[in-house]
């Protein structure tokens, strides 16, 4: 017995519904140790006993060889009085009060589910629930911790005898896989249309894929809300869909049957090909092939299609091969254009009975909301466009320990942000905040991870802008409940959620450019051209794009024609009719008389004519003088076409104006008119117009370094999700020794605004208190 030694355990980090303790029980066994393991609602707790040089194999193959979907973010050890324990165990879970621990996200079917899937000798042959402790759903089923399946939306299916010995088989894969189950007791699939159920089990699959085989569309229920489906390469079929979505042109996503169909409709380098192969399977947007057989209406006037491989078990069965059936299908948010992801079958019925011909249902309820998540391709990583399922709830780590505290994220793309500990918790992608479903749809999910991950906020942080519903959601919550409210500028907000992905300390400020479409700015204008001088706590603008009236206000962010009028008047440039703004906006006077005349007036008076030094607005400027959009009908959609003109090996670029504080493009705008015209091609315009803009960033980072001897450039906002620009920026940036920090882990819209809004808020808060 002296040769023995005990040890205590603590595991903080991912350790629940990923196959940790499975793997503790058996690394102990292995090694001929003694004791258990358990979840606890703080992490995971271990006993054990036995040799010293078996307790020190047993450390070192927890922190290099846990499961894949484990992660480990701290390891505590302490030694502890022999207790004799005679075999190792897993222990039943014990809640505790107040405490947390991060959840795993839902992860796509693992290899071996889906060889079971297929093959005809095993007993969940074609069960469209297959899972086991590597896969499956995680954070749409949890109700509670710990990860237990009471505290799951599995909890009314009882295991059958068969389940529930694999469960308790420590050599299965399946030992303590929450979500196991089975055709003989598990959650059941049906069609249904009007109501009524036709079809049930393979019979409902195989009606399924009819209904899309002829065109039809159809609502599938999956992980985290219902999908709207269709044949990709039926242009009715996309067409019919986008009348009944109300969706005139934004993209819709497409699933294809593996990689062999994406190859032939997409270019795949080998880092989209690992992020669609990946465990969280985003949408990744790849340069679409100019043969591709995918509807020109599935991505109106671009070169990108945004595309993901099935997975979930029913994704599979629904796109298996076979003659005359589509192998690549629209899978688009099941909602109507601007409402909330629907998630319930009830909810499915009331809302998608217009929009879907069937209905593919089952009975595994859905607790979560939770989109797909989608990113793009930039220097072999993934860069983060929509962060959602397969991702969420995976926390920050901080850069110093936090006080509880919610912050509530911006207007468009919203997501909020909650902090506890050394973490912060962004939310799933919850959408546009234009509507009182989506603020119903924040409402429920802030309340739901702040019970999960134990938050009471004792503070709460949101954006300057007095209009948005999640300011006026901040302001009468902490009026209610006597909480500290922290308004946070929005660009300082973009700037310092970069700073927290990468840690960057506060010790010296960073060079933050924040271009985006609008922040409501310290001074009352719209802002989005910004250069800043940044910390946690604080901020200097330094530069920023020169201010240009919005003729109409909002009316002029949904046509950009008005704004590439406004900068031809700040250009001296006569409005003639050989410029494609002008020409269109004598086309609408033609059924609006004095249009033009009136939007002088605005230009001249500033009456309902805001100023701005938004970077997004210049773009949809450009885009209109182009003539590549004049009116838009979602966010970014003339910048997107006009990145899609761009031709890749032009180097030419225009010149800006860089005074002591101000970058004025007029400049710019006259060599651009020259050129178009001159004749010179659009693409060649488009290249120009980037290249200049990369040039301008460089420029006026190198003047600030001179000035202020700091090296360090975050780039945030939602301009950032231009590839094009971020390359050729970064490029130039890196050539001359700066230090670039870009989003890797939220995105650069407003999506990943909330995390910047509380580390603010916290360093104010952390301020305050040492006065």
């Amino acid at each position: 017995m002296s040769n023995l030694q005990s040890l205590r355990i603590h595991v903080d980090g991912i350790v629940q519904g990923v196959g940790f303790r499975p793997f503790v029980y058996s690394l102990a066994t292995h090694l001929r140790l003694n004791g258990w393991v358990r979840n606890t609602s703080a992490g995971v707790d271990i006993a054990i006993e036995g040799a010293p040089d078996a307790l020190r194999s047993f450390l070192r193959a927890l922190r290099e060889e846990a499961p894949p979907l484990a992660h480990l973010d701290s390891l505590q050890v302490e030694e502890a009085p022999l207790q004799g324990f005679t075999r190792f165990e897993i222990a039943h879970s014990r809640p505790l009060p107040q405490a947390f621990q991060p959840i795993s996200p839902d992860v796509s079917i693992c290899p071996d589910c889906l060889r079971e899937l297929f093959d005809p000798a095993d007993r969940r042959h074609r069960y469209p629930f297959i899972n086991c402790t590597n896969c499956g759903p995680r954070f749409t089923i949890i109700r509670d911790i710990p990860y237990d399946r009471p505290n799951t939306t599995m909890a009314p299916f009882s295991m059958c005898p068969r389940c529930a010995e694999e469960y308790a088989d420590p050599a299965n894969r399946r030992f303590h896989a929450q979500p196991v189950a089975c055709p003989d007791c598990g959650p059941q699939v049906w069609l249904e249309r009007g109501g009524e159920r036709l079809h049930s089990g393979e019979a409902a699959i195989q009606a399924a894929r009819r209904v899309l085989a002829e065109g039809g569309i159809l609502a599938v229920k999956g992980l985290g809300g219902f999908h709207l489906a269709c044949d990709a390469a039926n242009p009715q079929a996309v067409a019919r869909l986008r009348r009944r979505k109300a969706r005139a042109a934004k993209p819709f996503a497409v699933m294809m049957a593996g990689l062999s169909t994406v190859e032939r409709h997409c270019v795949l380098g080998q880092a989209a090909r690992e992020l669609l192969t990946s465990p969280e399977r985003p949408i990744v947007i790849l340069e679409r092939r100019a043969e591709a057989a995918i509807a020109p209406q599935v991505a109106p006037e671009q070169n990108t299609l945004g595309v993901m491989l099935p997975y979930t078990p029913l994704h599979y069965l629904l796109l298996e091969s076979a003659p005359n059936f589509p192998d690549t299908l629209v899978f688009t948010s099941g909602n109507r254009s601007e409402a909330p992801l629907v998630h319930t079958n009830a909810a499915a019925r009331e809302r998608l009975s217009g929009l879907a011909d069937a209905f593919l249902m089952h009975d595994r309820a859905i607790h979560v909301r939770c989109d797909d998540s989608v990113v793009r391709v930039f220097q072999g990583h993934a860069y983060p466009i929509r962060r959602a399922r397969g991702y969420v709830p995976t926390p920050l780590t901080l850069p110093r320990k936090s006080r509880p505290l919610l912050a509530v994220g911006g207007e468009l793309k919203n997501a909020f942000c909650l902090t506890n500990g050394r973490y912060a918790f962004p939310s799933q992608h919850i959408g546009d905040m234009g509507n009182y479903e989506t603020l119903l749809a924040f409402e429920q999910a802030a309340a739901h991870l702040e019970h999960l991950f134990r938050v009471r906020p004792q503070a709460i942080a949101c954006d300057l802008h007095p209009d948005y519903l999640s300011t006026r959601y901040a302001q009468e919550r902490a009026a209610r409940e006597g909480l500290p409210l922290l308004q946070v500028q929005h660009h300082h907000a973009h700037i310092a959620a970069c700073m927290a992905e990468h840690q960057l300390d506060d010790e010296e400020p960073v060079i933050g450019v924040a271009f985006d479409g609008a922040g409501y700015g310290a001074d009352g204008a719209v802002w989005g051209g910004e250069f800043l001088l940044a910390t946690y706590r604080t901020f200097e603008r330094l530069y920023h794009l020169d201010y240009i009236p919005l003729p109409g206000g909002d009316l002029a962010v949904r046509s950009p024609w008005r704004l590439a009028l406004a900068w031809l008047e700040r250009a001296e440039i006569p409005w003639t009719q050989d410029l494609p703004p002008v020409r269109y906006a004598l086309e609408q006077q033609r059924t609006q008389p004095h249009l033009l005349e009136s939007l002088q007036k605005q230009l001249e008076s500033g009456l309902n004519a805001p100023p701005t030094s938004s970077m997004g607005r210049l773009f949809d400027a450009v885009a209109a003088l182009l003539g590549v959009r004049h009116q838009v009908t979602y966010e970014g959609q003339a910048a997107i076409e006009l990145e899609a003109q761009v031709a890749a090996s032009q180097f030419g670029i225009y010149p800006l104006l860089i005074t002591e504080a101000l970058i004025d493009p007029v400049l710019m705008v006259r060599r651009i008119v020259d050129d178009l015209r001159d004749g010179v091609p659009r693409p060649v315009i488009a290249a120009r117009f980037h290249n200049s803009l990369a040039m301008m960033v460089h420029e006026v980072c190198r003047r600030i370094r001179t000035r202020h001897s700091v090296r360090r450039v975050v780039l945030s906002g939602g301009v950032w999700q231009n590839i094009t620009l971020l390359g050729r920026t970064v490029e130039t940036l890196r050539n001359d020794d700066f230090e670039v920090f870009i989003h890797r882990q939220v995105p650069a819209n407003d999506g990943g605004l909330a995390p910047g809004q509380a580390l603010v808020a916290l360093a104010r808060l952390q301020e305050q208190a040492a006065l």
